[in-house]
């Protein structure tokens, strides 16, 4: 049975690269952010509306990439990043997102440490450490009270893939 493994953390925290390497790791495939894509289309500009537009396109490649998985579907965020960011940048969210995730299943949570240094980057908007440690422990008690598996990785990138690897091997509850 297919398992959907979210990569999760605040902007530059090495969510893509652990997940390529995953991905790599398992020999599976893995979903980029969507929200990248969309945004350099539109040179970073977006607003409340782009965010569903945003969602709805995370879906639809979540969706049309597990068709080509066999046992991990690695995702590069979901739409929980969707909520927080919507939440606090314009303080809503739109209907169709929290209907989205009461309905879509994840299987586990990879949450990504801010221990990584900042790379900046025309779509990342908060550099600052004090917002990048906010938005860790926004995505931490989010997922904590959801129940679901969920690991914290920190260190290199090399010790992120080592940890999640084996923790996801480790895994009978599935």
């Amino acid at each position: 049975m297919l398992k959907r493994v979210v990569i999760i953390g605040p902007e530059s925290t090495g969510k893509s690269t652990l997940s390529a390497d995953l991905a790599a790791y398992f020999g599976e495939p893995w979903v980029p952010e969507y929200a990248r894509e969309y945004l350099n289309q539109r040179n970073g500009s977006y607003d409340y509306d782009d965010l569903l537009k945003i969602a709805e396109g995370q879906v639809i490649s979540e969706d049309t990439l597990a068709a080509s998985a066999r046992n991990f579907l690695f995702c590069d965020t979901d739409l929980h990043v969707i909520k927080v960011w919507s939440e606090h940048k314009y303080g809503k969210v739109d209907p169709w997102i929290t209907q989205q995730l009461k309905s879509r299943h994840y299987d586990a949570y990879i949450l990504t440490g801010v221990d990584m240094p900042w790379e900046a980057d025309p779509l990342r908007e908060h550099p600052d450490p004090s917002m990048r440690a906010y938005f860790y422990g926004v995505y931490q008690q989010l997922l904590e009270d959801r129940g679901l598996p969920l690991l914290a990785v920190s260190g290199s990138s090399v010790a992120r893939l080592e940890a999640a690897a084996a923790w996801l091997e480790r895994q009978q509850s599935w």
